[in-house]
């Protein structure tokens, strides 16, 4: 196995130019398996940094309407985990270095047995798995999956968390760190609280892995706030998926406005 760390790649290339990175997250197989290809190729070439990737799920409690639709529509195609790593295997031979993390909930991975999650994520070229209903204190069986095949487990740091938490993630934390803009679900029609520059420095007191604000990014002011508060960067979903549920009859339209969002919002970034 080549243990590549294309996160610690990102955050450096990015250091040197003095940018923080930008994430767009979009359901794989909304609406349906080429359509889905093409919308994350279209980020791709938007000028995303990474890419953070939903699986269809019938339950996703932490999701708002807009990501929730999203589950439905890629169901609705009967869209299944096997469809989702092949998509993402057309993704990782087009776009050998960015890095490619999963945001899903822990039924599909417990569902397909966590080991064999793990080992088809990582053939499928996935840098990174972020479980959405984990707690930290009972990551500790996935993280010991994700170390054993070289994948990151993604901790998430909520905005009121303790010294004591923080220990934790920054014991734990590999790739990036997933910090809430808020609480509650996502949705892009609330807007992310701007971290303060006393909790970023906490975070790198406990030396967590860089932290991305995620939850209400949906403008390219909040992307420049959040790096200005000092993330490393964030990532926006609920925005980039409105822009997909709006054009579903106007796919080249889509594709589109989807490169005009992320350059936009990547342009934001810039130090």
């Amino acid at each position: 196995m080549v243990n590549l760390d294309r996160y610690k790649d990102m955050f450096d290339g990015l250091n040197a130019k003095n940018q923080g990175a930008f994430v767009p997250f979009v359901m794989v197989g909304d609406p349906d398996i080429q359509t889905s290809v093409n919308i994350i190729k279209a980020l791709v070439e938007g000028g995303a940094d990474a890419l953070e990737l939903g699986f269809p799920y019938s339950d996703p409690i932490a999701d708002g309407p807009t990501i929730q639709k999203a589950s439905l529509r890629a169901l609705s195609h009967k869209i299944k985990t096997t469809d989702c790593f092949a998509i993402i295997r057309q993704v990782r031979d087009a776009y050998p270095a960015i890095p490619i993390g999963l945001l899903l909930y822990s039924n599909l991975v417990l569902k397909r047995g966590i080991e064999t999650f793990y080992q088809d994520a990582a053939k499928a070229g996935v840098d990174s798995i972020l479980i959405a209903d984990v707690p930290l204190r009972e990551a500790e069986r996935f993280i010991t999956v994700a170390n054993s095949v070289g994948i990151k487990q993604i901790l998430i740091a909520p905005p009121n968390a303790s010294e004591e938490t923080l220990a934790h993630i920054g014991q734990q934390s590999q790739g990036y760190t997933y910090l809430l803009g808020r609480a509650g679900v996502t949705g892009a029609e609330t807007a992310a609280a701007t971290p303060t520059h006393e909790l970023i420095e906490k975070l790198t007191r406990h030396k967590v892995a860089p932290p991305l604000l995620g939850f209400g990014i949906s403008k390219p002011e909040q992307v420049s706030e959040a790096i200005s508060a000092g993330a490393a960067g964030a990532i926006s979903g609920s925005a980039t998926v409105n822009i997909i549920a709006k054009y579903l009859e106007q796919p080249a339209e889509m594709l589109k406005q989807l490169k005009a969002f992320v350059g936009e919002m990547k342009a934001a970034t810039v130090k």
